[in-house]
């Protein structure tokens, strides 16, 4: 299983990016797909996640300005971030369960600030 994440960068407040995961090794529609973070000096945090039901959850502080998808087809996950703020600052990274082995990908930075 390879997941390969890429898009982050360094963008103002109230900017957007969209982070993007393609994910190898698996039957890729039959997973849940994760978007975590981890800022500095804190624990990573689930962000956002899609169900193979394209079911999707959020956390709390990112609901209404982050969108987690899916395209099957291209085996990848996304996740659009608006309206960004400084304490959205992390790294980001994708995440799969697969065979109770948890699978990362590399971490994408992104810095928000101005």
């Amino acid at each position: 299983v390879q997941l390969q994440a890429s898009g982050g960068g360094l963008v103002q407040p109230g900017g957007s990016l969209r982070l993007s995961c393609h994910a190898s090794g698996i039957n890729f529609r039959l997973y849940s797909m994760n978007w975590y973070r981890q800022a500095p000096g804190k624990q990573r945090e689930l962000v956002a996640r899609i169900g193979s039901d394209h079911s999707r959850n959020y956390l709390d502080s990112v609901k209404d300005r982050f969108t987690i998808s899916r395209g099957n087809v291209y085996r990848k996950v996304y996740l659009q971030m608006n309206s960004l703020k400084p304490e959205d600052t992390a790294v980001y990274s994708c995440n799969v369960l697969h065979r109770e082995r948890n699978y990362w990908g590399q971490g994408t930075l992104v810095t928000v600030s101005s």
